[in-house]
């Protein structure tokens, strides 16, 4: 870790200083670093009253501080826990430009997953048995169209959401405890699987920290920075899934919503959302048509261009032939790297040449 990055480590540690105050000296100091060297001897220009304040008494903390930062980056590197900073390359561009981005980020798994393309997914803890098939089979085939879905771990609408995506693609939870606190304990398994499959574990929070309430809404906070879109599936009037929505308007992002039943209560935060404006959805084109700009940039910031894969578009068509395939499949039957063959069905899917139906794809015409 390079010195500015350890030195956001350090001022997160330090007692007052906030993560506004951290991005404010982020724009208007040169050097993190001389800030936690000199702290009495600002070079910055317009820093509010509140942050000379507050790095005033930096000074007196520096010696426990180092030791604090040296004792938490021991026990990433112990843990095989990546500790991401606002400064890194490796920190999610699209949640490094919203307001308040948490300037430290602790992962486990394929950091690379948080800079995909992302699509969220939440919903009832307590939902039906319909609801837990739709999140599921959208989860399989938004992982499958491209999308990293990411969500909470949570029970009910999370774990199923989840565990479509590790079908056909990557997923990445989203925790409201220490990266080292599995809550629920029920998805201690799925934890597991996530990382095994090349997903990723999320958590703003310091190693150890319990699952209190108000981490909650920051967890939600954190979903809906990282993703391009948020997908309801089913959520109460008070739910802590229209907190996300709420957090998506905020940030920008795109709000889709799943109908249901008007006798279900589960539906009645979905179609609250949908009366204000958020985009029905009846399948995974639905999303993929609204974001597929998007999908397309991002694959192509990524080196995924379409003259790229224009030697395995063939092969892959071949693949497929006439028949409704599955992933898995495709991947055998090519011998092409799983990343490299579902973006590939993105921009084919995006191109009109093939559909997705239920996680498994099917050729268009004559491709």
């Amino acid at each position: 870790m390079d010195e500015e990055s350890r030195a956001v480590v350090l001022l997160s540690l330090a007692q007052g200083i906030s993560p506004s105050i951290i991005s404010e000296l982020q724009h208007k100091c040169d050097s993190l670093a001389a800030v936690v060297a000199q702290p009495q001897r600002l070079s910055c220009e317009g820093l509010t009253p509140k942050t000379v304040l507050q790095l005033k008494g930096l000074h007196s903390q520096r010696k426990a501080l180092e030791a604090c930062t040296d004792e938490l980056l021991q026990w990433c590197r112990d843990h095989q826990v990546h500790c991401l900073t606002t400064v890194d390359k490796d920190y999610p561009a699209l949640l490094k430009e919203t307001t308040g981005a948490p300037p430290l980020l602790f992962v486990r798994g394929d950091t690379g997953a948080l800079s995909l393309p992302q699509l969220a997914m939440v919903g009832s803890r307590r939902a039906s048995p319909q609801g837990l098939q739709t999140a599921e089979l959208f989860g399989r085939a938004l992982a499958a169209s491209g999308f990293v879905v990411t969500s909470g771990l949570a029970l009910g609408i999370d774990g199923a959401a989840h565990r479509g995506a590790l079908h056909s693609g990557k997923t990445v939870a989203v925790l409201g405890t220490g990266i080292d606190v599995i809550y629920p304990r029920q998805h201690q398994s799925l934890y597991q699987t996530i990382l095994d499959k090349g997903g990723a574990i999320v958590s703003e929070f310091l190693p150890g920290t319990a699952p209190l309430p108000p981490h909650f809404p920051r967890r939600n906070r954190l979903i809906s920075g990282l993703s391009l879109g948020v997908l309801v599936v089913e959520a109460a009037l008070k739910s802590g899934s229209l907190i996300t929505a709420r957090y998506a308007l905020e940030q920008g992002r795109e709000v889709f919503a799943i109908p249901g039943s008007i006798h279900n209560p589960l539906s009645k935060g979905v179609h609250q959302l949908l009366k204000q404006g958020a985009t029905l959805v009846e399948s995974a084109a639905d999303i993929i048509e609204q974001l597929g700009g998007m999908l397309s940039y991002l694959a192509e910031e990524s080196g995924i261009a379409a003259t790229a894969t224009q030697g395995d578009e063939a092969l892959l068509l071949d693949a497929l032939g006439f028949d409704s395939v599955d992933v898995d499949t495709l991947i055998a039957r090519t011998g092409l790297p799983a990343k490299d063959v579902t973006r590939m069905l993105m921009m084919l899917e995006l191109d009109g040449k093939v559909v997705a139906i239920n996680g498994c794809f099917q050729r268009l015409g004559s491709g």
